[in-house]
């Protein structure tokens, strides 16, 4: 697999952020350059990258004007999304322009589901994250060969290279130390005060509201945590009245993946979105 300099690069720098993963903003020459973005997007069609993305515009697709023509009785939609197709059948709207019974928490993974079933159509997303994938890091690893000039790489790009390397020899050797004194965090775990930090940075950079859904949660924090230990942390959060959490009501908006990512209860649905008080 060939890439770009601008796509080695994009990928390289990934590697200088803890978990390989970071916001879009800080892979961006400047706030108005989208290059980064394009490049995200195709890295991500290779798998070597993947990312988070906001819906920024969305419009209603002809088979959801059709169902729209259809009788109210039998449609094959939830109520909530009946009301998203109703909001944009005049024109491509924001998901804050979606009328206001349907809940802001659940509007994007509404959208989306609404998406893949060819009922809207996407027509503009915002990356927020973009983290390096684990065949991307194989592809570092085993399958990357450098050619042509050196000169295309700096030498920040190219010591967190030699420290990615390191960090999987030590892995190989029964040495998971070395890679703890590689990594420029140390791999130290993060406190319930961290934890409640990066809920309130994701929420931001993800646009959710005040309502988390926690697989983004996990993603960030697993590792170094394991599920265990967020789970706990989660819980004395909560005990402490700083956090709330909340079960999943719509089900269908979000993948298997995702739902088993929440919090089991031994009734109704899964813990699934974070609220900080």
């Amino acid at each position: 697999m060939d890439l770009s300099p601008a796509e080695l690069k994009f990928v390289l720098r990934l590697l200088g952020y803890p978990g390989y993963r970071t916001a879009i903003a800080q892979l961006r020459s400047s706030p108005q350059n989208t290059a980064a973005d394009r490049i995200c997007r195709r890295l991500g069609e290779l798998g070597l990258v993947d990312y988070t993305s906001e819906i920024v515009r969305f419009a209603i697709a002809p088979a959801g004007r059709m169902l729209l023509g259809l009788g109210t009785t039998s449609l094959p939609v939830t109520p909530s999304e009946l009301w998203i197709l109703r909001s944009c059948q005049s024109g491509a709207i924001r998901p804050e322009e979606i009328h206001r019974k349907v809940s802001s928490l659940e509007r994007l993974a509404l959208v989306r589901n609404l998406d893949q079933r060819g009922l809207v159509k996407i027509k503009k997303i915002d990356i927020k994250e973009a983290w390096l994938t684990a065949a991307g890091q194989q592809f570092l690893r085993q399958d990357w060969q450098p050619h042509g000039s050196a000169s295309s790489i700096s030498g920040d790009l190219l010591s967190s290279y030699l420290r990615f390397l390191r960090q999987f020899m030590g892995q190989l050797n029964g040495g998971p130390e070395t890679a703890q004194q590689d990594d420029p965090k140390g791999e130290v775990k993060p406190t319930a005060a961290t934890v409640l930090q990066t809920i309130q940075q994701l929420d931001r950079t993800l646009a959710s509201e005040n309502g988390l859904p926690i697989f983004h949660l996990r993603d960030a924090l697993q590792p170094p945590l394991t599920r265990a230990e967020l789970d706990e942390q989660l819980y004395q959060l909560q005990r402490e009245d700083r956090i709330e959490l909340s079960p999943l009501q719509a089900i269908s908006a979000y993948g298997q993946a995702q739902i088993a990512a929440g919090i089991p209860q031994a009734i109704a649905g899964p813990l699934f979105f974070i609220s900080v008080i």
